[in-house]
């Protein structure tokens, strides 16, 4: 790098850490100008990019900084970033797990990619990942609590055990530790339980983010319609810009045949997050009941598109169809319900269909 392009670079570095994106960007294309091989600046612009939460523009130049020095762990570990922050964590897995193996000492790399296994129901991968980080780690409730689930849906319970004791050693009597235990009872069904030590977490700080929304979750459960709305609304007051209190309010209207209010709601969770499948799919239960027929096909295609191998929103799409007078392929559609449905009973993961409970608190931008 000459003396001009070693300028550039190194103020567009100045920029970015002072936050000038507009500045940082200028220099680093001027970098390219004169030499379109300089990985470092592809990756800096890839940088900017996360900072303005642009995560195909992002990926776009990671990529190409990652096909002129794909030996620099650096730019995978930031390309598993982009996708994970995107919320697209199966595609996040394959790099974190090569800067794990080329750095074994990278914790970041390390815990984030227990968490996308986790994420993506994995389970043992995710305790084999993150049980090593246990020395440096097992005072971090987060930690603790991600362990404790994985170990418990990999049916390790001693390990769940000693996770989930060192969670309520380490954070004493904190709003967070019964938010954690709260999630925990209710991944087993224990959702009187898990009120209790919600509530306790909502009484401590009521402005605990994702407590209410936990709290919802488990009202839902119990087909409690009205404390589960209760609760769900006083998240998004807390949370106004997070998808999932507004996912589930709607389905919460849905069940309580308020079509009118569950409309706005879904279609804000799709605004925020247009890949969240389950409001997709909820979308096309309101306007299939309402009789828009044509809206509702585009919902369940669209939630077909982001899970195909979806045995409900097959099932829902048949009913779309048949409602639409489109016989022949009600029929496909319900015959392919059949066979996933019989998958998923056979693989136990009927319950995953049906809704699990998401982790918010963990799925956060990682410091």
């Amino acid at each position: 790098m000459d003396a001009k392009q070693q300028e550039l670079f190194e103020a567009g570095e100045a920029a970015l850490r002072n936050g000038d994106l507009a500045s940082a960007e200028r220099s680093f294309r001027a970098v390219l100008a004169v030499n379109s091989q300089a990985a470092g600046a592809y990756a800096n612009l890839g940088v900017i990019e996360m900072r303005r939460k642009q995560w195909h523009p992002a990926l776009a130049m990671l990529r190409r900084a990652e096909g002129l020095a794909p030996e620099v762990p650096g730019i995978r570990l930031n390309i598993g970033l982009a996708y994970y922050r995107e919320g697209d964590y199966r595609s996040a897995i394959a790099p974190f797990k090569s800067v794990v193996r080329d750095v074994p000492g990278s914790m970041q790399a390390r815990y984030l990619l227990g968490l996308c296994y986790l994420f993506v129901a994995r389970y043992a991968d995710a305790v084999a990942t993150l049980e090593p980080l246990w020395p440096q780690a097992s005072d971090q409730l987060n930690y603790l609590y991600a362990l404790g689930i994985a170990a418990g849906e990999a049916k390790q319970p001693e390990l769940e055990q000693r996770a989930l004791g060192r969670l309520l050693e380490a954070g004493k009597d904190s709003p967070e530790v019964h938010l954690f235990m709260g999630k925990a009872y209710i991944n087993h069904e224990k959702y009187d339980e898990a009120i209790s030590e919600l509530n306790l977490a909502a009484q401590a700080n009521p402005n605990l983010p994702f407590v209410h929304f936990n709290l919802g979750f488990a009202y839902l459960r119990k087909q409690d319609l009205e404390h589960a709305q209760a609760e769900f609304l006083a998240d998004i007051a807390v949370e106004p810009a997070v998808v999932y209190s507004y996912d589930q309010l709607g389905l919460v209207y849905y069940l309580q045949q308020e079509d009118q209010k569950a409309e706005p709601v879904l279609l804000q969770a799709v605004r925020l997050d247009p890949k969240m499948t389950s409001a997709h799919l909820e979308l096309a239960q309101v306007y299939d009941r309402e009789k828009k027929h044509a809206a509702a096909l585009t919902e369940i295609n669209a939630a077909a598109k982001l899970d195909p191998t979806s045995y409900r929103i097959h099932f829902v799409r048949a009913q779309v169809l048949q409602h639409m007078g489109r016989a022949q392929e009600a029929k496909a559609e319900l015959q392919t319900y059949t066979r996933l449905f019989a998958e998923a009973r056979e693989r136990g993961r009927l319950a995953l269909e049906q809704g699990a409970l998401p982790n918010p608190e963990l799925s956060r931008d990682p410091q």
